[in-house]
């Protein structure tokens, strides 16, 4: 049985920490308005608030397309969030609009569930495969900062992507004004939550036409040494990525902290993305040398992965090269 000891915390996992403390407050907003759907009922998974960010001269006689993003209590006001950080997704999503580089777009930030934040976004198909002593290891004896386990329960990402199918993405494009087909939807996340938004877009080709995946986890936990997760995960990807041919796939990573980890199993995705036939513009993976991993480091390179998503002249990577 291999026992992956986790030593430290990644800043996003962080924030399941503080929740509890937060919940109540809206996030303000330097431009586009808030609208906030408090613990959001679910068959599938636990109740969650979901904060809808509508950009400014929103009308429903527009169409809309939507990014889905995880980790929602961490993308628009630092004076809410546990570390005082954001991702700064309005004031990116609204400057890029502003500046007819994107298309108008709606944003669905989607809160974690706290201690159950693993067990959301650990991808089940991958984890599943996995030897079975390995997975009641991962389950039941790796803990996170010595004392709370990693995974509070067994892994579920597949009814996790089940609540964003069926019944999230529903409401929304029932409230809202939204574009509902693949090529309009999209799914964003970091570390944990770029794992899911990747599993997302494999699972469900036909709703999402494109992932951004910022600081991927692919190592699962914090061990790199002797870790099996990231072969399962280039396994999986081997036989479920999407086609090239009418999906987008976005990469990307630093070099310090916890981000240092990931180059090597990158290296290895990015072999297996030009296997199945991912290039320009379908495919961008970049590396961002000497930031770490947090939302300060993400809301800096925010603009890349939106304008390769949205870019109003399809051609999102050369978009994003004349603005580096």
């Amino acid at each position: 049985m291999i026992l992956l000891l986790v030593c430290m915390l990644s800043t996003t996992a962080c924030n399941e920490i503080c929740d509890r403390q937060v919940e109540a407050t809206l996030p303000i907003v330097a431009c586009g308005k808030i609208e906030r759907f408090e613990k959001f009922s679910s068959k599938f998974v636990s109740a969650r608030n979901v904060d809808i960010w509508l950009p400014d001269g929103y009308s429903k006689q527009e169409r809309y397309a939507v990014l889905y993003m995880q980790d929602g209590q961490m993308l628009f006001d630092s004076t809410t969030t546990w570390n005082h950080q954001e991702w700064g997704v309005d004031e990116v999503a609204g400057r890029l609009i502003d500046e007819e580089v994107i298309d108008k777009c709606i944003i669905v930030g989607i809160w974690n569930s706290g201690n159950g934040r693993h067990s959301d976004y650990f991808p089940q198909k991958p984890f599943e495969s996995l030897p079975r002593a390995l997975q009641d290891s991962l389950l039941y004896e790796v803990k996170r900062d010595g004392e709370a386990l990693l995974f509070a329960s067994p892994v579920h990402s597949d009814n996790y992507l089940r609540f964003l199918v069926e019944e999230l993405k529903p409401y929304v494009d029932a409230t809202y004004s939204t574009k509902p087909e693949k090529e309009n939807t999209f799914v964003v996340g970091s570390s944990m939550g770029g794992l899911i938004s990747l599993y997302a877009i494999c699972e469900y080709p036909e709703i999402f036409g494109g992932a951004a995946c910022l600081s991927t986890h692919w190592t699962g936990t914090f061990s790199k040494e002797n870790n099996p997760i990231p072969e399962v995960f280039a396994q999986y990807l081997k036989n479920h990525l999407p086609s090239a041919a009418n999906h987008k796939i976005y990469f990307d990573y630093g070099t310090e902290t916890l981000d240092a980890i990931y180059a090597r199993p990158q290296k290895e995705v990015d072999e297996i993305m030009q296997a199945n036939g991912f290039s320009d513009p379908n495919w961008m993976t970049r590396m961002f040398p000497g930031e770490s991993h947090n939302e300060n480091a993400w809301r800096k390179r925010l603009y890349v992965p939106l304008t390769f998503l949205l870019a109003q002249s399809n051609t999102g990577n050369e978009q994003v090269k004349t603005r580096l």
